[in-house]
Protein backbone atom coordinates (compact mmCIF):
# COMPACT_ATOMS: atom_id res chain seq x y z
CA UNK A 1 0.00 0.00 0.00
CA UNK A 2 1.22 3.53 -0.80
CA UNK A 3 2.16 5.76 2.10
CA UNK A 4 -0.92 7.04 3.90
CA UNK A 5 -1.39 10.81 3.84
CA UNK A 6 -0.73 12.56 7.15
CA UNK A 7 -4.26 13.92 7.50
CA UNK A 8 -5.57 10.35 7.31
CA UNK A 9 -3.15 9.14 9.98
CA UNK A 10 -4.21 12.05 12.17
CA UNK A 11 -7.86 11.17 11.65
CA UNK A 12 -7.33 7.52 12.58
CA UNK A 13 -5.59 8.61 15.80
CA UNK A 14 -8.45 11.04 16.45
CA UNK A 15 -11.08 8.31 16.06
CA UNK A 16 -9.26 6.17 18.61
CA UNK A 17 -8.71 9.05 21.05
CA UNK A 18 -12.40 9.92 20.84
CA UNK A 19 -13.39 6.26 21.35
CA UNK A 20 -15.37 6.46 18.12
CA UNK A 21 -13.50 3.49 16.69
CA UNK A 22 -13.17 0.48 18.98
CA UNK A 23 -11.79 -3.02 18.62
CA UNK A 24 -13.32 -6.05 20.35
CA UNK A 25 -16.39 -8.21 19.83
CA UNK A 26 -19.44 -6.37 18.49
CA UNK A 27 -22.78 -7.36 16.99
CA UNK A 28 -23.77 -4.99 14.19
CA UNK A 29 -27.27 -3.92 13.24
CA UNK A 30 -26.99 -6.36 10.34
CA UNK A 31 -26.42 -9.20 12.81
CA UNK A 32 -22.81 -9.66 11.74
CA UNK A 33 -20.21 -10.26 14.43
CA UNK A 34 -17.49 -7.66 13.93
CA UNK A 35 -14.05 -7.22 15.53
CA UNK A 36 -14.37 -3.44 15.25
CA UNK A 37 -17.11 -0.86 15.63
CA UNK A 38 -17.45 2.80 14.67
CA UNK A 39 -19.91 5.06 16.48
CA UNK A 40 -19.89 8.65 15.22
CA UNK A 41 -22.30 9.51 18.02
CA UNK A 42 -19.31 9.43 20.38
CA UNK A 43 -18.16 12.79 19.00
CA UNK A 44 -19.86 14.94 21.62
CA UNK A 45 -17.67 17.89 22.62
CA UNK A 46 -17.10 21.16 20.83
CA UNK A 47 -13.41 20.44 20.29
CA UNK A 48 -14.15 17.00 18.85
CA UNK A 49 -16.75 18.36 16.46
CA UNK A 50 -14.37 21.12 15.41
CA UNK A 51 -11.65 18.58 14.58
CA UNK A 52 -14.15 16.38 12.78
CA UNK A 53 -15.31 19.29 10.65
CA UNK A 54 -11.72 20.10 9.69
CA UNK A 55 -11.11 16.45 8.79
CA UNK A 56 -14.15 16.38 6.51
CA UNK A 57 -13.15 19.70 4.97
CA UNK A 58 -9.61 18.48 4.23
CA UNK A 59 -10.79 15.20 2.71
CA UNK A 60 -13.49 16.92 0.65
CA UNK A 61 -10.95 19.41 -0.76
CA UNK A 62 -8.50 16.58 -1.55
CA UNK A 63 -11.08 14.38 -3.28
CA UNK A 64 -13.67 16.71 -4.79
CA UNK A 65 -12.23 20.21 -4.72
CA UNK A 66 -14.54 23.02 -3.64
CA UNK A 67 -16.56 23.67 -6.79
CA UNK A 68 -19.99 22.95 -5.30
CA UNK A 69 -22.72 24.92 -3.58
CA UNK A 70 -24.30 22.85 -0.82
CA UNK A 71 -23.30 20.09 1.60
CA UNK A 72 -26.26 17.79 2.22
CA UNK A 73 -26.42 15.74 5.42
CA UNK A 74 -29.22 13.15 5.67
CA UNK A 75 -31.17 13.25 8.95
CA UNK A 76 -30.33 12.65 11.65
CA UNK A 77 -26.59 12.00 11.95
CA UNK A 78 -25.81 13.81 8.71
CA UNK A 79 -27.24 17.12 9.95
CA UNK A 80 -24.35 18.09 12.26
CA UNK A 81 -21.86 16.62 9.77
CA UNK A 82 -23.07 18.94 7.01
CA UNK A 83 -22.86 21.94 9.35
CA UNK A 84 -19.36 21.26 10.69
CA UNK A 85 -18.02 20.35 7.22
CA UNK A 86 -19.26 23.69 5.87
CA UNK A 87 -17.66 25.47 8.83
CA UNK A 88 -14.40 23.58 8.29
CA UNK A 89 -14.25 24.56 4.63
CA UNK A 90 -14.81 28.19 5.56
CA UNK A 91 -12.08 28.07 8.22
CA UNK A 92 -9.45 26.21 6.18
CA UNK A 93 -10.06 27.56 2.69
CA UNK A 94 -12.08 30.77 3.07
CA UNK A 95 -14.83 29.36 0.84
CA UNK A 96 -18.49 29.68 1.79
CA UNK A 97 -20.68 26.70 1.01
CA UNK A 98 -24.14 26.16 2.47
CA UNK A 99 -25.65 23.22 4.28
CA UNK A 100 -28.95 21.45 3.72
CA UNK A 101 -30.64 18.51 5.42
CA UNK A 102 -33.94 16.73 5.24
CA UNK A 103 -36.61 16.67 7.90
CA UNK A 104 -37.86 13.26 8.94
CA UNK A 105 -41.34 14.76 9.10
CA UNK A 106 -42.36 17.53 6.67
CA UNK A 107 -43.01 20.86 8.39
CA UNK A 108 -46.55 22.14 7.83
CA UNK A 109 -46.14 25.64 9.28
CA UNK A 110 -43.73 28.56 8.88
CA UNK A 111 -41.66 28.06 5.75
CA UNK A 112 -42.87 24.46 5.56
CA UNK A 113 -41.30 21.80 3.40
CA UNK A 114 -39.19 18.71 3.92
CA UNK A 115 -35.76 20.41 3.96
CA UNK A 116 -33.93 22.73 6.32
CA UNK A 117 -31.00 24.98 5.60
CA UNK A 118 -30.21 26.16 2.08
CA UNK A 119 -32.67 25.55 -0.71
CA UNK A 120 -31.58 23.35 -3.61
CA UNK A 121 -32.95 23.25 -7.14
CA UNK A 122 -32.02 23.44 -10.81
CA UNK A 123 -28.27 23.84 -11.21
CA UNK A 124 -27.36 23.35 -7.55
CA UNK A 125 -24.18 21.33 -7.06
CA UNK A 126 -24.57 19.15 -3.98
CA UNK A 127 -22.06 17.09 -1.99
CA UNK A 128 -23.51 14.48 0.38
CA UNK A 129 -21.84 13.66 3.72
CA UNK A 130 -22.52 10.69 6.00
CA UNK A 131 -20.73 8.98 8.87
CA UNK A 132 -20.36 5.44 7.52
CA UNK A 133 -21.98 3.35 4.80
CA UNK A 134 -22.48 -0.37 5.31
CA UNK A 135 -25.42 -1.29 3.06
CA UNK A 136 -26.17 1.93 1.14
CA UNK A 137 -29.75 1.95 2.43
CA UNK A 138 -29.69 5.58 3.55
CA UNK A 139 -28.76 6.75 0.04
CA UNK A 140 -31.79 4.89 -1.30
CA UNK A 141 -33.84 7.38 0.71
CA UNK A 142 -31.61 10.42 0.22
CA UNK A 143 -31.06 10.30 -3.54
CA UNK A 144 -34.75 10.52 -4.57
CA UNK A 145 -35.31 13.35 -2.12
CA UNK A 146 -32.48 15.42 -3.60
CA UNK A 147 -33.39 14.54 -7.19
CA UNK A 148 -36.98 15.66 -6.56
CA UNK A 149 -35.79 19.23 -5.97
CA UNK A 150 -34.96 19.76 -9.65
CA UNK A 151 -32.03 19.32 -12.01
CA UNK A 152 -29.52 18.97 -9.17
CA UNK A 153 -25.94 17.83 -9.75
CA UNK A 154 -24.64 15.49 -7.05
CA UNK A 155 -20.89 16.02 -6.91
CA UNK A 156 -20.25 12.97 -4.73
CA UNK A 157 -20.57 11.28 -1.36
CA UNK A 158 -18.02 11.59 1.47
CA UNK A 159 -18.19 9.32 4.52
CA UNK A 160 -15.76 9.22 7.42
CA UNK A 161 -14.94 5.49 7.29
CA UNK A 162 -15.24 3.00 4.47
CA UNK A 163 -15.75 -0.35 6.20
CA UNK A 164 -14.93 -2.01 2.85
CA UNK A 165 -17.52 -4.72 3.31
CA UNK A 166 -19.05 -6.32 0.27
CA UNK A 167 -22.32 -4.75 -0.88
CA UNK A 168 -25.59 -6.54 -1.67
CA UNK A 169 -24.44 -7.42 -5.20
CA UNK A 170 -21.54 -9.44 -3.80
CA UNK A 171 -19.08 -7.98 -6.31
CA UNK A 172 -17.82 -4.73 -4.74
CA UNK A 173 -18.03 -2.67 -1.58
CA UNK A 174 -21.27 -0.95 -0.58
CA UNK A 175 -19.63 2.43 -1.24
CA UNK A 176 -18.63 1.38 -4.76
CA UNK A 177 -22.12 0.01 -5.37
CA UNK A 178 -23.60 3.42 -4.60
CA UNK A 179 -21.28 5.00 -7.16
CA UNK A 180 -22.20 2.43 -9.83
CA UNK A 181 -25.92 2.69 -9.17
CA UNK A 182 -26.29 6.46 -8.97
CA UNK A 183 -23.44 7.65 -11.15
CA UNK A 184 -21.54 9.90 -8.76
CA UNK A 185 -18.17 9.28 -7.06
CA UNK A 186 -18.00 8.02 -3.47
CA UNK A 187 -15.12 8.03 -1.04
CA UNK A 188 -14.16 8.17 2.65
CA UNK A 189 -11.77 10.13 4.80
CA UNK A 190 -10.15 6.78 5.56
CA UNK A 191 -10.75 3.14 4.68
CA UNK A 192 -10.55 0.25 7.11
CA UNK A 193 -7.50 -1.11 5.29
CA UNK A 194 -5.77 2.26 5.87
CA UNK A 195 -6.73 2.08 9.55
CA UNK A 196 -5.16 -1.35 9.90
CA UNK A 197 -2.06 -0.37 7.93
CA UNK A 198 -1.51 2.70 10.11
CA UNK A 199 -2.10 0.89 13.40
CA UNK A 200 0.28 -1.94 12.53
CA UNK A 201 3.13 0.50 13.08
CA UNK A 202 1.71 2.24 16.17
CA UNK A 203 2.16 1.50 19.86
CA UNK A 204 0.25 2.70 22.90
CA UNK A 205 1.64 4.59 25.91
CA UNK A 206 2.94 1.30 27.35
CA UNK A 207 4.74 0.39 24.15
CA UNK A 208 2.23 -2.30 23.22
CA UNK A 209 1.08 -2.62 19.59
CA UNK A 210 -2.09 -0.66 18.81
CA UNK A 211 -3.42 -3.88 17.28
CA UNK A 212 -2.11 -7.19 18.58
CA UNK A 213 -1.81 -10.42 16.59
CA UNK A 214 -5.14 -11.72 17.87
CA UNK A 215 -6.98 -8.57 16.79
CA UNK A 216 -5.29 -8.58 13.39
CA UNK A 217 -6.26 -12.22 12.90
CA UNK A 218 -9.88 -11.43 13.83
CA UNK A 219 -9.97 -8.57 11.30
CA UNK A 220 -8.50 -10.81 8.58
CA UNK A 221 -11.10 -13.48 9.36
CA UNK A 222 -13.90 -10.93 9.21
CA UNK A 223 -12.89 -9.80 5.74
CA UNK A 224 -12.59 -13.40 4.60
CA UNK A 225 -16.33 -13.60 5.31
CA UNK A 226 -17.54 -10.12 4.43
CA UNK A 227 -14.87 -8.50 2.31
CA UNK A 228 -14.80 -8.25 -1.48
CA UNK A 229 -13.44 -11.45 -2.95
CA UNK A 230 -10.60 -10.90 -5.38
CA UNK A 231 -11.08 -12.40 -8.82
Amino acid sequence: MAQIEQYKCDFIDFMLESKVLKFGDFTLKSGRKSPFFMNAGAYTTGSQLHRLGLAYATAIKERFGLDFDVIFGPAYKGIPLSVIAAMGISELYGVDVSYCSNRKEAKDHGEGGSLLGASIGDGTRVLIVEDVTTSGKSIEETYPLIAAQGNVEIVGLMVSLNREEVGPSGTCTALDEISRRYGFPTTAIVSMSEVVEHLRSCTDADGKPALDDEQLAAIDAYYELYGVKQA
